[in-house]
């Protein structure tokens, strides 16, 4: 399908009483039956989040993490990080960390206490009265009497078919009779549904303390796992103040470490030392200036990044006014800084809402790895995630495996603001990708006044290796033009090519608030979700 084509099958959302989006149209329909109904962006986030739980198994679940920025009318933002911990019992350490499979199961969960506990600031700081069970309902009817399975999952069952011995969970719910399903195929999930309900009927905290955590905890212990119940019971997402930088008359805002919202931040202050107007959108320039901050930032987080409870995480200075001049006068405008450094991968969703009131929510749900560990627990439904594959077995690493450790994250959802008011939701999938999707797509919302869906649709690039592509390349959308990359590979980045609109190049969502309240939304059109809005 052209570009053309594809975003005009993507609907722009527009509407000054509220937006919603999401990779997948169910959970959109959920978020916006919310608004509908006069809930806030926060309760639409969570009746979001549950049902891509359910139709997007393959980058999200209840056995996952989870990132939420919540903005409120009064101009107060707070960050929910919720990560799992390492077992506190500690380990006989192998010679390398397991990528998939038992082995893997390494951090506890926290997507549900994310859930659980914005439904907490929804009530007391947005006005939120829905019920918990009512923000539940959609995903657990769509579990229990199943939906169309998506493109998007059944891409990724595909590309892991000759993988499946190492993803026995997958093969067992997502491949009915040992084949892989079709597109639009009906898929049910029963034991996610009785999960879902337990969840709803007796609280967020049984998945961690109730009689789910028992069966949970059973269900990790059968399959290996070091986790225990007391591991669960003390799992707590975190509820803390943004990071932020200034750019171009506002703030971007990000979540703390162990998350590299603190490189996308670095990213976009060392952009902030150039004047992009002077720079064409799409050119070989603009392409290699991105890159550039993309790498440099990249050293330092590397170097320093992990959970600031057992490792020194100079973000200050990193942020600082003069880190950032010294790190754009390091960037060479003809000449591309040799690569390679080692690559994290991941896959994630992004959802976002905001309502007729004010406030607003950028949001990022994730396994780590598509399909995660591969390993089902029990028979709760649940796929839990690999996260754990992001922490090093080298003592000496900031990021080095310890007792009741929060490992490295990917995730950074965001916000930009003006005048204390929400002007920008973003985020997207893509692990390492992240960073750099975001630069390219806060770029040319911000600097070119690019619509969500045009920036969204645009071009991008991806710096690195990825699970598909154990090259060190700067990977280029083709769409990008032969000049483009005739110029960056003379420049000395080393290129090679996705097909254009690629799924390989991550799925961004965006909202852009105007001054008068309207938003308009897009989501990625290389996903299968779209931007709904009352």
């Amino acid at each position: 399908m052209a570009i053309s084509e594809r975003l005009a099958s993507s609907a722009l959302a527009h509407s000054h009483e509220g937006v919603v989006t999401s990779p997948h149209t169910a959970a959109n329909q959920a978020g916006l039956a919310v608004l509908r109904k006069g809930g806030n962006a926060v309760e639409a986030a969570i009746a979001m989040g549950a049902c891509l739980s359910v139709t997007y198994p393959h980058f999200t679940g209840l056995g996952g993490d989870a990132f939420m920025l919540i903005a409120d009318a009064k101009g107060g933002v707070q960050a929910l990080s919720g990560i799992g911990q390492a077992p506190q019992a500690r380990l006989a350490l192998p010679n390398a960390l397991p990528a998939r499979g038992p082995g893997s199961l390494l951090t506890t969960a926290a997507t549900v206490d994310t859930w659980g506990q914005a439904q907490e600031i929804s009530r007391q700081r947005c006005g939120g009265n829905m019920s918990w069970q009512a923000l539940l309902e959609p995903a657990i009817a769509l579990a229990r009497e199943g939906f169309p399975l998506s493109s998007s999952q059944r891409f990724w069952l595909d590309f892991r078919r000759d993988e499946m011995a190492e993803l026995p969970g997958v093969r067992r719910h997502f491949m009915p009779g040992g084949r892989v399903p079709n597109a639009g195929e009906t898929l049910r999930q029963p034991q996610l549904a009785s999960t879902l309900e337990a969840i709803a009927t007796r609280g967020y905290r049984d998945f961690y303390e109730g009689q789910l955590a028992a069966e949970i905890a059973a269900g990790l212990a059968e399959a290996g796992s070091p986790l225990t119940a007391a591991d669960l019971a003390a799992t707590r997402a975190r509820v803390e103040a943004p990071l932020s930088v200034p750019y171009r008359g506002g703030e971007l805002l990000a979540h703390r470490p162990p998350t590299q919202g603190m490189t996308t931040l670095e990213i976009m202050g060392i952009l902030e030392r150039f004047d992009l107007s002077t720079v064409e959108e799409g050119s070989a320039d603009y392409y290699h200036l991105m890159v550039e901050a993309v790498k440099r930032a990249f050293l330092d987080r590397n170097r320093y990044l992990a959970d600031p409870d057992f490792a020194v995480v100079p973000v200050e200075r990193l942020l600082s006014p003069a880190h950032l001049d010294a790190e754009a006068a390091a960037i060479r405008p003809q000449e591309a800084l040799t690569w390679p450094l080692p690559y994290q991968e991941g896959d994630t969703v992004y959802l976002a809402a905001s309502d007729r009131d004010g406030n607003a929510v950028s949001m990022l749900q994730t396994i780590y790895y598509d399909w995660g560990s591969g390993v089902s627990i029990g028979d709760t439904g649940i796929l839990w995630h690999n996260r754990g594959a992001a922490f090093s077995l080298d003592p000496e690493h900031p990021n080095a495996l310890a007792p009741g450790k929060r490992p490295f994250h990917t995730l950074n959802p965001g916000m930009y603001r003006v005048d204390g008011k929400p002007r920008l939701l973003y985020g997207t999938q893509g692990a390492d990708g992240q960073p750099q999707t975001l630069a390219a797509v806060l770029t040319r919302l911000i600097d070119y006044a690019m619509d969500p869906l045009s920036a969204l649709g645009a071009p991008r690039f991806l710096l690195g290796r990825t699970f598909s592509d154990g090259r060190d390349t700067l990977r280029l959308e083709e769409d990008a033009g032969e000049a483009v990359i005739a110029e960056l590979s003379r420049r000395g980045h080393q290129v090679s090519r996705l097909p254009a609109q690629s799924p390989l190049a991550g799925h961004p969502g965006a909202v852009a608030i105007a001054p008068d309240g309207s938003a308009r939304a897009a989501h990625d059109p290389r996903s299968d979700g779209r931007a709904l809005g009352l």
